[in-house]
């Protein structure tokens, strides 16, 4: 049961909200003593949506309130007034049009810069030199902080260690450096800190990008699939609590769950699995019972421990924001469409510069799933591009606790029609963790 609830605790994601609050429309005019009938936005499906007609008295000062049918028109299921509400009820900065389904991939990499492609040596070293030093930086403020400043430090070591994964993450791509050999190296030891085996993950993340937002073929996150919900109440107990409250740490049981067992690779990948476990093996080996010996149990804890869950806050955080919201819908493969994945089911986020900085713009998203050769320090200029010939189609946001509380309370169980169905909807007596974040979360955005 144990390996049951990780594998559905991290083949998907989302949050919940019964509904979302959708902004009003401006009401209608008419006369007194009459019922206005005016649409309202529940759940936005890929382009369609779903509209519930909702009666709303008017009362009059002096006598009886009779029932007359008033059509009021609704607004274009492709409207702009429709997608800025939305927007806004989801914590969005834009939700994009529809992309139309003859554009390819092709056509939107065509429109790139070829500049943004290109490697550049002297770029990929000064972003290994920011996060040794950021790093480094996080270890003597661990070592010189007063308790109660501690939090700080471990918040800034864990971003800067966020870094580490990003340089790795290039060098999946092949995007760090011309020499593939110092690729695999480089990454490879930039993965050490967090424990993280290279070749697992990148054989994985090379689905993610292949297959995004595709129904149980995408590697990342995914919703709930109905039947997993219900197979068991132990389980569904685990998926409320893995899904709702402890969602910023998930990518934890994705980290356990996918990278360390051989039967989830093919053959021919087993060997290069191998290596890698082998030298994460090796550091958990020499790197831990040396920092213990040095500091102690409480000193691993305080040095390693607590910024490494600030790096998989940071994992879960960035990897939900980027493919997971009410209105982007997951597809079965016969409907999938990969122009229409990579760019309408892509969130662009804007996060405090520091962060920027420290994770190498990989929030700078979109561009990264046009073409993943794109190195992180060009992913600006590609973003500008994308926004300058197909920016009506993209999906921005600035990182708020709306959006945050609208993933965490709203993207649940798959749904074909809805995308996603909340859990307080399935199973409200089972949801309590739902319902303390609904009420607890701020609603800023």
């Amino acid at each position: 049961m144990a390996s049951r609830i990780a594998d559905s605790l991290f083949a998907f994601t989302g949050p919940q909200q019964c509904l979302p609050r959708v902004p009003k429309l401006a009401s209608a005019r008419v006369s007194p003593g009459v019922y206005a009938v005016r649409p309202i936005d529940l759940l936005l499906k890929g382009s369609t949506h779903r509209r519930r007609r909702c009666v709303v008295p008017v009362k009059r000062r002096i006598g009886c309130i009779k029932a007359v049918a008033v059509p009021v028109a609704p607004p274009s299921a492709d409207s702009a007034e429709e997608r800025e509400q939305l927007a806004d009820s989801y914590g969005f900065k834009q939700i994009g049009e529809d992309l139309p389904g003859n554009v390819t991939l092709k056509d939107i990499m065509d429109t790139l810069p070829k500049e943004v492609f290109e490697i550049d040596d002297v770029k990929a070293w000064k972003s290994v030199l920011i996060s040794v030093t950021s790093y480094t930086l996080g270890l003597f403020m661990i070592a010189k902080s007063p308790w109660y400043l501690l939090p700080l430090a471990w918040a800034w070591t864990g971003t800067a260690i966020t870094g580490f994964f990003v340089i790795g993450h290039d060098c999946a791509h092949k995007s760090f450096s011309k020499n593939k050999l110092v690729e695999d190296i480089v990454g490879t030891l930039a993965f050490l800190p967090l424990v993280y085996p290279y070749e697992p993950w990148r054989f994985k993340h090379d689905r993610h990008h292949a297959k995004t937002n595709m129904l149980v073929h995408d590697t990342a996150w995914q919703p709930v699939p109905p039947e997993e919900f219900d197979s068991s109440p132990v389980l569904r107990k685990a998926i409320i609590f893995g899904y709702g409250p402890i969602r910023p740490w998930l990518s934890i049981a994705h980290w356990v769950n996918w990278h360390f067992n051989l039967k989830k690779f093919r053959a021919s990948e087993v060997n290069r699995v191998k290596i890698s476990l082998a030298c994460v093996f090796a550091f958990m080996a020499v790197g831990w019972p040396l920092i213990i010996y040095k500091v102690g149990i409480l000193g691993w804890v305080k040095f390693w421990l607590m910024p490494w869950l600030g790096y998989h806050f940071w994992m879960s955080t960035f990897t939900m924001v980027h493919h997971t919201a009410p209105h982007i819908p997951f597809k079965p493969a016969d409907e999938w469409n990969a122009a229409q994945a990579q760019l309408n089911g892509t969130v662009h986020c804007d996060y405090p510069s520091w962060i920027e900085i420290l994770c190498h713009d990989i929030n700078v998203h979109i561009p990264h799933h046009i073409s993943p050769r794109i190195p992180s320090y060009n992913l600006r200029a590609a973003h500008d591009s994308i926004q300058e010939n197909w920016g009506k189609y993209t999906n921005l946001a600035t990182w708020n606790w709306r959006l945050m509380k609208t993933i965490m309370t709203i993207c649940h169980v798959y749904d074909k029609e809805e995308n996603y169905i909340p859990f307080d909807r399935l199973a409200p007596e089972e949801s309590q963790p739902i319902t303390f974040l609904k009420k607890a979360m701020p609603d800023y955005a």
